[in-house]
């Protein structure tokens, strides 16, 4: 197992599949333990079955059905969590495992982290946004208000199993929605990945693992550089300032946008932002440009005040200003820089039709 220093404790992040890594010897760890299996309506269907039958620790756990999507991401789907928790009689020294996506981790480790003010966890991404980003960090968090991850803890889990075999299962949808955060982590830090990323055509047909493997990587490394965000850490929100607040703006809507789709356009839009703000070039620009249209489409809403109104919560911020992070070049980013209403405005009016 990949142990890797996190604050003052460790998290482990191992690739594989499931029942040849050292996921049974740390079930037998917690032989005493209750266990409890977190899951959305999702992989309850596709891959709670394999989870409970592959493994005789998990005979008994305790199994937590989540409707699936990100509406249940909220406080009264946790307070459910807490309830079914506390009366299977669960401690501080039981286990909860989190098998799905990013809503299910992003909860399922804010849920572990507060309850009885910490219980271990275990995630499980199934998802390849979950697998890149989400389950990876040590960041969890709910949504509140309508505003995206508003309430949250850095509280990392007892370890990350990846298998891809559970990306077999999923729609073309959640290729896209993981392959824009590894768009980000290529754009922030690593060029040649950048070219990699760029070249493919079909995401769920020619990514491969070594390309998901370095976007993961990545993401370690800027994680154990910071972790808990106080400087260079923040460049991992590149193209979240804009992309929260598409998503917060569509969260309750009878079209509401993935959180990969939303970050996708913040991308672009941030981008333009590097390119007028910063030093990023145009021929860079236009590339950034052409990728991000190939495989999403510009799903902007009209209402730029509404949009500067959500910007204006996000966490980044700083002396009631919005702060944002720009692209020196592709593979370099810059956090913490000041972005004002007549800047965004003349860059967001150039994407409405």
């Amino acid at each position: 197992m990949n142990a890797v220093s996190f604050s003052e404790h460790a998290f482990s992040v191992e690739w594989g599949p499931l029942e040849a890594s050292k996921f049974n010897t740390l079930l037998h760890a917690f032989s005493e333990a209750k266990k409890a299996v977190l899951v959305d309506e999702n992989t309850q269907e596709y891959c709670l079955e394999f989870l409970l039958t592959s493994f005789e620790a998990l005979a008994d756990a305790e199994v937590i059905v989540l409707p699936a999507g990100e509406q249940s991401k909220v406080l009264e789907i946790c307070a459910q969590v807490w309830e079914t928790l506390t009366e299977a009689g669960f401690g501080r020294h039981d286990l909860l495992i989190n098998l799905g996506g990013g809503m299910v981790t992003d909860l399922g480790g804010f849920a572990a982290s507060i309850f009885k003010r910490g219980i271990t966890f275990i995630n499980i991404p199934t998802s390849l946004l979950a697998i890149v980003d989400a389950s990876i960090g040590g960041k969890t968090g709910i949504n509140f208000a309508s505003y995206k991850n508003q309430i949250g803890t850095f509280s990392e889990p007892k370890a990350t199993f990846i298998d891809l075999r559970f990306l077999s299962t999923l729609p073309h949808v959640e290729w896209k929605n993981g392959f824009a955060e590894l768009l980000k982590h290529a754009l922030i830090a690593d060029p040649d990945l950048w070219l990699k990323l760029t070249a493919c055509q079909e995401i769920s047909e020619e990514l491969n693992q070594q390309m998901i493997r370095r976007g993961v990587e990545i993401k370690q490394e800027v994680v154990l550089a910071d972790p808990l965000e106080k400087g260079k850490r923040k460049v991992l929100n590149f193209g979240h300032t804009i992309g929260h607040a598409i998503e917060s703006y569509y969260l309750h809507s009878d079209t509401p946008v993935s959180h990969g789709h939303a970050v996708a356009i913040g991308l672009l839009l941030e981008s333009h932002l590097s390119m007028t703000l910063s030093s990023l070039n145009q021929n860079e620009f236009l590339a950034i440009e052409r990728a991000i249209k190939k495989h999403f489409t510009l799903q902007i809403p009209r209402d730029i005040n509404a949009i500067w109104e959500l910007m204006q919560q996000d966490k980044k911020n700083q002396n009631n200003e919005v702060r944002i992070c720009l692209l020196s070049r592709i593979g370099v980013c810059q956090h913490d820089q000041k972005l004002a209403f007549e800047d965004f405005e003349r860059v967001y009016n150039t994407y409405l039709v």
